[in-house]
């Protein structure tokens, strides 16, 4: 796969290009979309967390930008996530034409939808940044291992793109539960909800979401300006590893089924 990339990386930049810029196509302000976004997000979710319901998070002044800047971290890992499991069960469906072309890589189509995702990923990120210098007045060094730090993710999120993608063209049903799937996900991880606040019975169903264990690592070399868990990123890395593998092999399978479907 490695290596199918590498020959259709043209190809891959070409339809994440295409996908981006189709977006915010006969927008006003086109791209600016991708900054302003992530301002509306942390506003209403500021105002809903942090002064309607008075939430803070153990651990820090009490402030409201504080709680703003540890929300947003958590709400930006679950948006990239969140557009790809959402986006995944419609991929193959919506360009049928691709199918038909038996030269095409199909397997393509998922790592330029997570290059999409991972554009906005770094739209929100530099928002959050710029937050965390305006506010603090400071940016830890250890700002720089974020990329690192979301790499595993990035790994799930394609291992779940080739999975939902094949197993959408077959039961068209699973792009009704995906958007549960991700809201649930995001009341269900350390988000919007410190683990350390909840009864120990239920921390297991936090830890057991993917997402917090990232979640939880982002705010640590972004906010907390400390080095992340790298025991628990490598044994999060080998999973998910394991898990593209199968998802590919099982997509590759599949495929072959997915122009009779169409």
């Amino acid at each position: 796969m490695l290596a199918t990339l590498a020959q259709r990386r043209s190809l891959l930049v070409e339809l994440t290009k295409r996908e981006i810029l189709g977006r915010y196509r006969g927008a006003a302000i086109g791209l600016l979309w991708s900054l302003i976004s992530p301002f509306l997000m942390l506003m209403v979710y500021t105002l809903a967390f942090g002064y309607i319901l008075r939430s803070r998070w153990p651990g820090t002044t009490g402030s409201t930008t504080d709680f703003a800047l540890i929300l947003f971290a958590g709400l930006v890992i679950h948006g990239f996530f969140a557009e790809c499991l959402t986006r995944a069960p419609q991929l193959v469906l919506s360009n049928p034409s691709y199918v038909k072309r038996v030269v095409f890589p199909l397997e393509i189509l998922t790592c330029s939808m997570v290059l999409t995702a991972l554009f906005h990923l770094g739209m929100n990120v530099l928002v959050l940044l710029a937050l965390k210098w305006f506010w603090h007045g400071e940016l830890s060094w250890h700002a720089v291992l974020l990329p690192v730090v979301v790499a595993p993710l990035v790994i799930l999120a394609v291992a779940v793109g080739w999975f939902l993608s094949a197993l959408g063209v077959y039961l068209r049903d699973i792009s009704q539960v995906v958007g549960v799937l991700a809201t649930t996900m995001l009341f269900l991880s350390s988000a919007i909800v410190p683990v350390q606040s909840l009864p120990e019975n239920y921390r297991w169903v936090f830890y057991a979401n993917p997402l917090t264990l990232i979640i939880d690592q982002a705010r640590e070399v972004v906010i907390w300006g400390r080095m992340p868990d790298w025991s628990a990123l490598g044994l999060y890395t080998a999973c998910v590893t394991v898990l593209a593998v199968l998802a590919l092999g099982l997509f590759r399978r599949m495929r072959g089924g997915f122009a009779d479907v169409l």
